[in-house]
């Protein structure tokens, strides 16, 4: 798997390639951000890390000029900042997740994994997962038994971003910050109820998918095994 790591800071730079590298990932480093727009225009990557307070251009702008050019691999953004308007900012700027410094380096690599395993769109656009086919531009969900259902914006929104992050277990505060931008009590209720909107939507065209809660964590959407 080919990773792009976008760090101006040599020693965590240094480290980060020796720790991927160890772990069996083909690297490319850069220190600035130009060199990692130029490098995500001219090749292929399966993620993008990318720190945010790079020279010559931030991370941020990094992120929304290589969606804005059609990049549609997974960003990881690094930032030193915990505030949450630099999540939001991150996030809307088009990183997939967001890790604050100092962090675990077995935090780093499970959000990598977790990364590699985003459920990538198809040739018509679409996102799949197990039996399910999540149409976004349509906002139409799909089962391979033929059944189909249109969603509201909220459902259509929650349901991309468990798929895209598949495997990975989803936390009130990552879906209330992607879905609503910003953080609140108001905003957790919320998620629990869309929650419930989009679990009867996969009842409705008969998935083997369900969202699983796992209590104090967040959010997950797995697939029953059938006897």
């Amino acid at each position: 798997m080919k990773i792009l790591l976008a760090e101006d800071e040599k020693r965590m730079n240094r480290a980060l390639c020796e720790l991927l590298r160890q772990e069996g990932y083909e690297v490319t480093s850069v220190e600035n951000g130009e060199d990692a727009l130029y490098e995500i225009e001219s090749e292929l990557y399966d993620i993008i890390v990318l720190d945010v307070m790079m020279p010559m251009m931030n991370g941020f702008e990094v992120a929304k000029k290589a969606r804005r050019a059609g990049v549609r691999t997974p960003i990881l953004m690094l930032t030193a900042k915990s505030e949450l308007d630099d999540k939001v900012e991150g996030l809307d700027s088009g990183a997939d997740d967001y890790l604050t410094k100092p962090f675990m380096t077995k935090e780093l690599l499970a959000r990598l994994r977790a990364l590699g395993r985003r459920g990538l769109p198809t040739d018509d656009g679409s996102l799949k997962f197990e039996d399910l086919s999540l149409d976004v531009k349509s906002a139409t969900l799909r089962c391979d038994n033929g059944q189909s259902v249109r969603l509201g914006e909220k459902e259509l929104r929650i349901l991309e971003y468990l798929i895209a992050n598949q495997g990975q277990v989803l936390t009130r505060e990552q879906i209330a910050l992607k879905i609503w931008g910003y953080e609140s009590d108001s905003e957790y209720n919320n998620v629990e109820v869309y929650m419930s909107f989009a679990r009867k939507k996969l009842a409705f065209v008969d998935s083997r998918c369900e969202i699983k809660a796992l209590r104090g964590i967040g959010y997950e959407l797995r697939c029953r095994n059938v006897q």
